[in-house]
């Protein structure tokens, strides 16, 4: 294996979730231009393929854990197919159960074999309510990074190149229709409630935006029940579109690489939109992005956060999945007025 350019190949795990599948975007740009002879083969879930789709040097193929891959055997199958790839390495960029099992039946034909390490014990000592250690982690980029200079492939992130803008497909074209508005992005929702800006104060802000007149708003979702309140505010909103179940993935990329800006809670659109450099504003509610789960590239000044004087002990968890009593509400402290601003003041700039 030769890291100075020849060909080399080398197995990537990722399975989920979307967030930290996109998150690989930026490290792989960075190794791919260093490497040149690096040939990349993603492992993830078949809904997550279109992200890496046009990458150079870059294959992804599916991991179909519920189905053919499912159990131990599944994973003997797995690893048998993996085989025939004759890998060089594998970089682990998940460390689950899966994966470790991955690791074992690869140790038998001696593949080098390296492991993300999460930082829990740093993660826990950010989270816990009691002399918890408020300091900027290592961000997910650069563990992902770590991992491959385990195996020998060192690379630098600053000058990681972002994805290139995608041609709008006619049916984009067709439910977006350009104009010369701008196109601000809006994902709602989040996997947990905790990192979930009120639905009723996020009406507020769309409707500020939408008085403008200057903005189209594209709302993006996923579940049926997201549908139909998003279709609820395209429906009340006459500049805002719900894209909400109208898209694949692929399309949905076309779309967001468009955008003039995105507006998102701690949430796989984030960094959706940050790997083609789209501006990003975050919100972050029980979450914080000391976690390291901040979107590539995005100043820190894009980043409205909940009010930590009336909520200390944010944040509570890594996920948002685990919130104090009251800190419910915690959100609820990034007033819609500021929202809109910070939006304003980017696009205006």
């Amino acid at each position: 294996m030769d890291k100075k350019g020849k060909a080399a190949r080398v197995l990537v795990i990722r399975l989920s979730a979307m967030g930290d599948v996109a998150m690989m975007i930026p490290v792989l740009r960075a190794l791919t231009e260093k490497y040149p002879g690096l040939q990349l083969t993603i492992l993830t879930k078949r809904l997550f393929l279109p992200i890496f789709s046009g990458l150079e040097n870059v294959n992804a193929i599916e991991a179909d854990v519920k189905n053919a891959h499912k159990g131990l055997v599944g994973l003997w199958r797995l690893y048998q197919e993996l085989k025939k790839h004759q890998f060089d390495a594998v970089a682990d960029l998940h460390n689950v159960l899966r994966s470790r099992v991955l690791k074992k039946y690869f140790s038998l034909d001696r593949i080098a074999f390296a492991q993300i390490d999460k930082g829990r014990s740093e993660k826990r000592a950010l989270t816990r309510s009691r002399n918890k250690k408020f300091e900027q982690l290592k961000t997910t980029h650069e563990r992902y990074a770590e991992v491959f200079t385990a195996l020998g492939f060192p690379v630098e992130l600053s000058g990681a190149k972002l994805l290139e803008r995608r041609q709008l497909s006619d049916k984009v074209l067709q439910l977006v229709k350009q104009d010369a508005k701008k196109w601000i992005g809006i994902a709602p929702f989040a996997a947990h409630e905790g990192k979930m800006y009120p639905l009723h104060l996020m009406k507020e802000v769309i409707k500020n935006l939408n008085n403008t007149e200057k903005y189209k708003i594209l709302l993006f979702g996923g579940g049926s029940k997201e549908v139909v309140q998003l279709e609820e505010f395209s429906g009340e909103f006459d500049h805002t579109l719900n894209m909400a179940g109208k898209l694949n993935l692929s399309e949905e990329l076309e779309l967001i690489s468009n955008l003039d800006i995105m507006l998102s809670m701690d949430s796989g659109n984030a960094h959706l939109a940050a790997n083609y450099g789209i501006l990003v504003v975050t919100l972050w509610g029980v979450t914080h992005p000391y976690a390291g789960f901040y979107p590539f590239g995005q100043p820190m000044d894009y980043a409205l956060m909940a009010d930590r004087e009336r909520f200390p002990l944010i944040p509570t968890s890594v996920y948002g999945n685990k919130m104090p009593k009251d800190y419910a509400i915690a959100m609820e402290s990034i007033e819609p007025k500021a929202v809109v601003e910070k939006l304003q003041h980017i696009l205006e700039a």
